[in-house]
């Protein structure tokens, strides 16, 4: 079993990851491998003071895609955990739980857990994470027959979800179906191409890991754009324009936060939130027309090339 983790400049968020993956409680050997990707910081120094393998990766060389591949041809494990810097277990059972979802069917590939708001984070980042993975299902989710050709716009949304922040993946699954050597939504690809070659994947709602954001309204439209940019390029989906939807999106968030008792603050934050990340999806999900240089500018990574991803030939 291995616990596989990317890193730049992780700092005590880190510290935190590496303490809950070494408090895990699992029947098996667990091995801790980082992939550092030139840290400033003392972040090689702490996963090695943890028992980490750490592989270095030039900055310039990393892809999320790409970057996990390589973490998962390193790994020993027959599966192999995936979280992020910033991704921190929640209990001593997350990798457990994880491991678990496989007995649920011979054909499981994938199985990811939700993530919890941290402590003190604010009332709409975890209303946010708690109303999105509350809908997701448990259990096992695959194609039907007949699916596996389906458009990958017929997979966007619960269905086709996944989220490598928190998952864990079987090593034989991922031989034969690899990430795509893709710079954003590298999970999203994964998920469809393992449906689409019909293995299963699992939601496991008690495998939960600490991983939120306070983002200004500046950052979170970077953070929409790359998104958007993201389902663009796995899905072809365009988030709607059309100024009536704008609005009723802004509506329908303030009339359910009114209905749960929000104060005027927490309103007007709503406003704001939704109204930046509603203007990041527009211009992520259009930025093909975009020229390079405000494509950089609209992006919370900097990335300035919007790319399709093709269809898999497993």
């Amino acid at each position: 079993m291995t616990v596989a983790i990317p890193v730049l400049n992780g700092g005590e968020l880190l510290a935190g990851v590496l303490a809950a993956v070494s408090a895990q409680v699992v029947e098996a050997d667990v091995e801790l491998l980082v992939a550092d990707s030139g840290s400033s910081d003392d972040s090689k120094e702490r996963a090695a003071q943890h028992g980490a393998r750490v592989i270095e990766v030039e900055r310039g060389s990393f892809s999320h895609g790409g970057t996990r591949n390589l973490l998962l041809r390193e790994a020993r494990g027959s599966h192999i955990a995936l979280l992020t810097q910033d991704a921190a277990p929640a209990d001593e059972h997350w990798l457990e739980w994880l491991l678990g979802g496989f007995a649920q069917a011979d054909d499981v590939a994938l199985v990811y857990g939700p993530y919890v708001a941290r402590p003190g984070a604010s009332v709409l980042v975890a209303r946010e994470l708690d109303r999105w993975f509350g809908s997701l299902k448990p259990g096992v989710e695959r194609l039907g027959e007949g699916e596996q050709g389906a458009p990958a716009l017929a997979l966007m949304g619960r269905r086709g979800f996944f989220t490598d922040a928190n998952a864990c993946i079987a090593r034989e699954a991922w031989e034969r179906v690899p990430f795509r050597d893709i710079p954003y939504a590298e999970d999203r690809a994964l998920a469809l191409d393992m449906l689409r070659a019909g293995y299963g994947k699992v939601y496991e709602p008690r495998a939960g890991v600490l991983h939120s954001h306070e983002y200004g309204s500046r950052e979170r439209f970077q953070r929409a754009f790359d998104e958007s940019r993201g389902v663009l390029e796995v899905y072809g989906w365009r988030e709607p324009a059309d100024p009536r939807y704008l609005a009723s999106q802004i509506r329908g968030e303030l009339g359910a936060l009114r209905r749960e008792g929000a104060g005027p603050a927490t309103l007007l934050s709503a406003v704001r939130d939704q109204s930046a990340r509603l203007a990041g999806a527009v211009l992520g999900s259009r930025s093909s027309r975009l020229p390079s240089w405000l494509q950089r500018a609209c992006s919370l990574e900097g990335r300035a090339a919007t790319t399709r991803v093709p269809r898999a030939s497993h």
